[in-house]
């Protein structure tokens, strides 16, 4: 059986951070800690590709300090709805990106937004960055919201996902992640969207226990964390898989970014690890004479 992060392969990151992840060593960094850890998330601590997501609210982030706690990845707020552009997004961006910090940027949908809106604002605001992790759409419900409380139906729900996510793939050509949280999992999207990787919210027990049968490449596992170089608490989150295995993300991100992806994958290839159905554009073409494989 195939995990989520060894078919991971249609990302792109700079060489910078391909080499800051090789040296990387296999312990977790001991400044990275939680403000209120949870026992039924210890393992999540220990595991060694550790990230955070960030936005407005992190204030101004030394992500040079960051990077050098030992975060690796981090996803960052870009837009909401149809009308809203986090005000620290480009910042982020290019800091992080300066770092040397692997970093990709979300949605966070808003229910009463036509889809095709919101799809049109994120492709506005967030350039088509070849070095950058997929994009993120971020789907919860909103009960608290001034503005747009309701939950829509299941059916209108899913309709509006697929058209993000098909406008965020067209743009980016990378096959976006979807994040959720366990209520709007069971409601809506329980046993839906199989081809799609899985950034999961789950902060008092693990995934599987959360979310029986979902595959999953990333896990939100505090709200409260502390890492070096941001103010405050900070979402803390970690890759599904090993250091050999994020490297081989990052020499597939590498490739795809350069425009060497086929060649690259000819030479990593790894065919009963890799996969390349998450792969839109010609860089993230499979090595000749492969045939993507379905998502298991």
């Amino acid at each position: 059986m195939y995990s989520a992060y060894r078919q991971f392969v249609s990302f792109a990151v700079g060489g910078a951070v391909v080499l800051t992840a090789l040296g990387g060593g296999a312990a977790v960094a001991r400044s990275l800690k939680d403000h209120k850890p949870h026992k039924g998330v210890t393992r999540a601590h220990s595991m060694p590709v550790q990230g955070i997501d960030v936005s407005y609210w992190q204030g101004d982030i030394d992500w040079q300090r960051v990077r050098g706690a030992g975060i690796h990845f981090a996803f960052i707020k870009a837009t909401e709805g149809g009308d809203h552009l986090d005000p620290k997004f480009r910042q982020n961006r290019h800091a992080a990106k300066r770092a040397g910090i692997a970093r990709g940027a979300y949605h966070f949908i808003y229910w009463c937004r036509p889809a095709s809106e919101q799809a049109a604002w994120f492709i506005r605001n967030v350039p088509n960055d070849p070095d950058a992790l997929p994009p993120v759409l971020d789907l919860e419900w909103h009960p608290f919201s001034k503005t747009c409380p309701k939950r829509v139906s299941r059916s209108l729900a899913l309709k509006k996902i697929k058209i993000i996510l098909a406008a965020m793939e067209r743009h980016t050509g990378k096959r976006p992640i979807i994040y959720t949280d366990p209520n709007f999992h069971r409601d809506i999207l329980k046993g839906e969207l199989k081809d799609y990787h899985f950034w999961l919210r789950t902060v008092a027990a693990e995934p599987h226990k959360k979310y029986p049968g979902r595959k999953w490449a990333f896990w939100q596992f505090t709200t409260t964390g502390i890492v070096p170089g941001v103010p405050g608490k900070v979402e803390r989150n970690i890759f599904n898989g090993s250091w050999s295995d994020w490297n081989l993300v990052l020499i597939w991100l590498e490739a795809s970014g350069t425009g060497r992806g086929a060649q690259t994958a000819s030479r990593y290839d790894a065919p009963s690890e890799l996969s390349w159905e998450f792969c839109s554009g010609v860089s993230c073409a499979a090595p000749s004479g492969k045939t993507p494989r379905p998502f298991r």
